[in-house]
């Protein structure tokens, strides 16, 4: 087994390593990961993607080299893009405690289908204008 390999194998059952954040003000984080791949759960075929991730940090940061590893431990991975994208999401989320997180996956291309995944933490389903007004009506 080779380094890179043993060291994907090691996060495996690890928490990502995150640091403390020492900045009083609030600014932006903005990684991108260029090499994402998984496979399709239902061919196996390989699936590639760009994932961009950004966030505004409260008490903690992800280390750059923890969030390569652990995004290179699903290359092995029979896991659909949503919930790939999801995984990764809910992973950061819950780990860093971000005042404000948003992961892209841009997925390549792969039988005239291009998919883009976006989780955010200000992303809420909303009752459309119409629906609200309705609501509202009913409850008066």
């Amino acid at each position: 087994m080779k380094y890179g390999e043993k060291e994907i194998k090691k996060i495996k059952g690890k928490k990502l390593e995150r640091w403390e954040n020492k900045q009083k003000n609030d600014y932006v984080i903005k990684i991108t990961l260029p090499e994402f791949a998984c496979l399709c759960p239902r061919s196996g075929y390989p699936d590639f993607a760009t994932l961009y991730l950004e966030y505004i940090p409260n008490k903690w940061v992800v280390e750059l080299k923890a969030i390569k590893l652990y995004i290179n431990s699903f290359y092995n991975k029979n896991i659909s893009h949503e919930d790939s994208i999801n995984k990764i999401y809910r992973t950061l989320k819950k780990r860093l405690k971000p005042k404000y997180i948003k992961l892209v996956g841009d997925f390549n291309p792969r039988g005239n289908v291009h998919t883009v995944i976006e989780c955010c933490s200000n992303n809420e389903i909303k009752e459309s204008k119409k629906e609200k007004k309705e609501k509202n009506k009913k409850d008066k």
